[in-house]
């Protein structure tokens, strides 16, 4: 696996990253520890986790338990991984969030902990201890807390820094405008920036009109393209895999952002490709992120080794200039 430089901090992490969500929960443990050594011994090295995966699985829990299975992972392995994790996302008030079996998203993200300088002070003690480690590599607010001054955050992010907790801060779900922002304070009280930002990013365009603060859009990508020290970590880049069959498409709510006559014509852009290199099209996908502008660093959250190994097979998967530039054009 090739290496590209996390924004202008000199850290080299691998191409691809493995998000660990589901990991202690829809994936076994046995089956997690194969992946995730498949994924060291092929050269990849950012493993990224969250304090609050994933608590979806199962009513009553309460996240943590990919953390715990990489703590349990991690010895012997610590120095080869470039590691992170979020906070700010966890849900502690639960009532009345699960309805029939399933979470109430809406309600839920109304009850996230939020980004207060005490909240992250805990949870990233909290997440170091499951970890069993003591620092992680990269450490994101996990959503974008407008409730809480953006200074009281940075200091507080500030300090686990210098604490030697974390060694660099990124953000996710966050608006340009606010990222911006955020930059601004950094600089003007010499507090460390954020050198990573996770959105969900993939080929498909979002929806005209649609109003996301959690998607990349054009606006975003130009101003990552203007500012080469913050790395782009696409979060859901093949959608959960809907590219590979219509029929998965059809109704999935991975779609509900993208559908229209421009996902059509890109997704039969794709298709096309897919079928002259002998590759499917989740995987023509992550090769057309892999080369995309701004460097973009896909993160894939395969459940099964299968998927894993699919994902990891898009590494040798080479668009020429001509079937990329086709990419590129393709739409309504």
């Amino acid at each position: 696996m090739k290496t590209v430089e996390l924004g202008r901090t000199g850290e080299q992490v691998g191409q691809l990253a493995l998000g660990a969500m589901l990991m202690g929960t829809s994936t076994d443990e046995p089956t997690s520890v194969e992946m995730l050594d498949r994924f060291l011994d092929a050269g990849g090295n950012l493993v990224d986790t969250a304090n609050c995966y994933c608590w979806w699985a199962r009513e009553g829990s309460l996240g943590g338990e990919s953390e715990e299975l990489l703590g349990r992972w991690l010895p012997g392995r610590r120095d080869r991984v470039f590691l992170a994790t979020k906070g700010s996302a966890m849900v502690w008030d639960q009532d009345g969030v699960w309805r029939d079996g399933r979470p109430d998203w809406p309600l839920a993200r109304t009850r996230s902990e939020g980004a207060s300088a005490a909240t992250l002070a805990k949870a990233i003690d909290d997440s170091l201890r499951r970890l069993r480690t003591d620092h992680v590599d990269l450490y994101y607010v996990h959503v974008d807390d407008r409730a809480t001054p953006l200074e009281e955050t940075l200091e507080a992010l500030a300090g686990i820094v210098a604490a030697g907790k974390a060694r660099y801060i990124g953000w996710s779900n966050v608006r340009t405008w606010r990222l911006e922002r955020i930059r601004q304070l950094c600089a003007a009280n010499g507090w460390p920036a954020p050198v990573a930002l996770q959105q969900q990013h993939t080929y498909l365009r979002p929806r005209a009109g649609l109003d996301s603060a959690s998607i990349v859009d054009d606006e975003q990508l130009d101003y990552l393209r203007e500012h080469d020290d913050l790395s782009l970590v696409a979060y859901s880049p093949i959608l959960k895999g809907v590219y590979d069959s219509a029929d998965k498409r059809t109704g999935h709510w991975a779609m509900e952002n993208y559908e229209g006559p421009d996902a059509q014509a890109r997704l039969a852009a794709v298709a096309e490709v897919a079928t002259e290199l002998g590759a499917t099209p989740n995987q023509v996908v992550l090769a057309w992120l892999l080369r995309a502008t701004p460097t973009t660093i896909p993160l894939v959250g395969p459940r099964t080794l299968a998927q894993y190994e699919t994902a990891h097979a898009a590494l040798d998967v080479v668009l020429s200039d001509e079937q990329a530039a086709r990419l590129d054009a393709a739409g309504a």
